[in-house]
């Protein structure tokens, strides 16, 4: 059978390796020659027994010229540096499914840049993929997927979102088991916003877990930060439909209550006391929605649109606005209309 690839070591990448062995050989490109090893020698890594029939490898033209259908699983932050280098395999023939949920934008956290981001210099990842490729058939695999649940044999759906039919079926006929289901849809921008903003919701739901301040808050926070998300999706032109099913919903239910959610944890961290500094060392993979949360900050203002739960979780990771503050405003807010956006 043709073999199958996938570029990115992490926890989620590794998931997807290992649903793809169900159906099909599997090449799983890292960078770190001791994970090439433990796959190669013992079928471990992270903590988890692998198949045998998932095969390591190092190189990027390899895994070109093996493999049709790629998985990209690589963090946001270093998906532009990534297309970069493996552009110079990649043909027109290739299909490219990324899982990657965050945005790309050429502003830098790390060196202080000033929050300074609009539509021009905002991308999503199949954006990332078109620019900086040759590559037509672009798709996106996203939903209520904990990698730690995959490993563990948990049943779970996904969608497979592209603008081609044959980006689709191929995700479905590489993926589908008797535990993981996919549907297919062409609502590709709105998956791809909707999978990156519910990071930074998860964050929040994690904060209040943190603080012990029950069910029902969580889930008003759920239920706003998606008003929120429809509105950041609405203003970049997506419909509301791709933010309310399995991919949209569905995800930030899984992700926003959920332990095993890196972004999850890292908002529970907070909440229980623990500093930024802290809570960003306790995790191996950064969470991806703090980043986001900076992102969506400078697209809001520069958009002129209001994201009140966005911007307060944004207020309390980068300026130091204090929990108990930011619950006040927030009860506070005044949210006159429940549902507006249908």
């Amino acid at each position: 059978m043709q073999k199958i690839g996938v570029l990115g070591s992490g926890s989620f990448g590794t998931a997807v390796a290992s649903l793809a062995a169900h159906n099909s050989n599997v090449l799983l490109l890292s960078r770190n020659t001791e994970t090439i090893a433990a796959i190669n020698d013992n079928h471990r890594h992270l903590g988890y027994d692998l198949a045998e029939n998932i095969t390591a490898i190092t190189s990027m033209k390899e895994l070109a010229e093996a493999c049709k259908l790629i998985f990209l699983a690589v963090p946001s932050s270093q998906f532009r540096q990534m297309m970069k280098d493996f552009s110079p395999y990649l043909t027109p023939e290739h299909f490219l499914i990324h899982c990657t949920k965050g945005f790309d934008t050429n502003f830098d956290i790390s060196k202080g840049d000033e929050l300074n981001i609009t539509k021009e210099n905002f991308h999503v990842m199949s954006e990332v993929i078109r620019q900086e490729s040759v590559v037509i058939r672009i798709g996106v695999l996203s939903g209520p997927n904990l990698a730690k649940e995959i490993m563990d044999g948990k049943p779970t759906a996904s969608v497979v979102f592209s603008d081609f039919d044959e980006v689709i079926a191929a995700g479905i006929k590489a993926l589908s088991s008797d535990y993981f289901s996919i549907f297919g849809s062409y609502e590709l921008l709105g998956a791809e916003i909707a999978g990156a903003l519910k990071n930074v919701i998860a964050i929040g739901a994690g904060i209040l877990k943190g603080k012990d301040l029950g069910k029902n808050i969580q889930a008003v926070l759920i239920n706003r930060g998606m008003v929120d998300m429809i509105a950041l999706g609405q203003a970049l032109g997506c419909s509301p439909k791709a933010f309310l099913g399995t991919a949209g919903m569905g995800d930030l239910i899984c992700t926003a209550t959920s332990k095993n959610s890196r972004n999850f944890k890292f908002g529970y961290e907070l909440g229980s006391g623990k500093s930024i500094e802290d809570a960003k060392k306790s995790s191996p993979e950064l969470a991806e929605g703090y980043r986001t949360a900076w992102i969506v900050e400078g697209l809001a203002k520069s958009l002129g649109i209001s994201l009140p739960i966005f911007s307060t979780i944004y207020k309390v990771l980068y300026n130091g606005y204090e929990i108990e503050a930011a619950l006040k405003f927030l009860m506070k807010f005044p949210n006159y209309t429940d549902v507006d956006f249908i």
